[in-house]
């Protein structure tokens, strides 16, 4: 979408100015590697949004929106780690392209990174940005751990894992969207709001990547098209499944999980899939948390008319094909 691609090639102006040192190569190469491999920079967008819907210049949002772009990326490389992701974006992970020892230190530097960019704010915000920040990290680092504990788990409920998701993804959405707000003088009202719509549209979104993950155009999808079934991974998608699977479709399923051929394990899973309508289930849960975003959005106390750029982000996330 036109309007959406002038913040993202703003964005990645701002990212190429970053100022990362030549030595050690190592330990910085990687981080430069990463940084320009694209993606929709969805977030730093968000904290762009976030600032002009309160009436303030984006470009005093700047460093935080790079802040939650540097984050956000080292958390990617980190998981990447823990997942054994072979690609990120249609291109070899950091801990592939290099190794597991020099992807943890890079990723690490990112995180400092985030900090040093958010500490060029004025005083007036720094101690709210930081507060929301600090708080946003440490949730982030829970949803991965449950993500991991999942792993073992054959309990798992769909309360569970949408509490997962809103930690893991969402969050981060959240907090990109109510730093522009802070940086803006939003009210507290209205900052609770816009947070609770880009939390809902995160859970969204991470529903719609889990449908993606199976279902994606390889061509577009930039990631492995069914890693996630492949490592038995817990998903909306497979606990839909499970709910709405009869006896026999268990077994079978379960007998997939054990599966060494994985063609053969994505292709027979996909087909009980669809036996059961496991795809249509998750676009219901879908839909639903993206409602309740738009009606936060609504929510906001300013002129309909501001909120536009924001209506069209979340139309483009739930229509995306990557």
């Amino acid at each position: 979408m036109q309007e959406i691609s002038a913040y993202t090639n703003y964005i990645e102006r701002e990212i190429a100015r970053l100022d990362f040192p030549l030595k050690p190569s190592n330990l910085y190469d990687p981080l430069r590697y990463f940084m320009q491999l694209g993606g929709k920079r969805m977030r730093p967008i968000l904290t762009l949004l976030g600032a002009e819907l309160f009436g303030e210049q984006k470009e005093n949002a700047i460093n935080a929106a790079l802040s939650v772009e540097t984050f956000h990326n080292f958390s990617l490389i980190h998981d990447d780690i823990m997942d054994e992701a072979p690609l990120r974006r249609n291109q070899a992970t950091v801990h592939e392209k290099w190794n597991q020892n020099i992807a943890i230190l890079s990723g690490d530097v990112l995180f400092v990174k985030a900090f040093q960019l958010l500490a060029k704010h004025d005083s007036k915000h720094l101690s709210h940005l930081l507060d929301l920040f600090n708080k946003t990290a440490i949730e982030v680092c829970e949803g991965q751990q449950m993500d991991m504990d999942f792993e073992t788990r054959t309990d798992v409920s769909i309360a569970e894992y949408i509490e997962m998701i809103r930690l893991k993804t969402s969050v981060l959405l959240g907090c990109a969207l109510e730093m522009g707000a802070i940086i803006a003088n939003a009210t507290e009202n209205d900052k609770r709001h816009l947070y609770e719509f880009g939390q809902n549209i995160g859970i969204a979104f991470q529903i719609q990547d889990d449908i993606l993950d199976l279902y994606a155009d390889p061509e577009k999808f930039g990631k492995q098209v069914g890693g996630d079934v492949i490592s038995n991974k817990k998903t909306l998608l497979n606990l839909k499944a499970l709910e709405l699977a009869s006896t026999q479709q268990l077994e079978d399923l379960k007998e997939l999980a054990i599966e060494k051929d994985h063609s053969k394990k994505i292709i027979e899973t996909t087909q009980i899939y669809n036996e059961i309508k496991a795809k249509e289930a998750c676009e219901a849960v879908m839909q639903d948390y993206y409602e309740k975003a738009i009606t936060a959005l609504n929510a906001i106390e300013i002129d309909q008319n501001q909120k536009i750029p924001l209506q069209q982000l979340a139309q483009y996330l739930m229509q995306r094909e990557n």
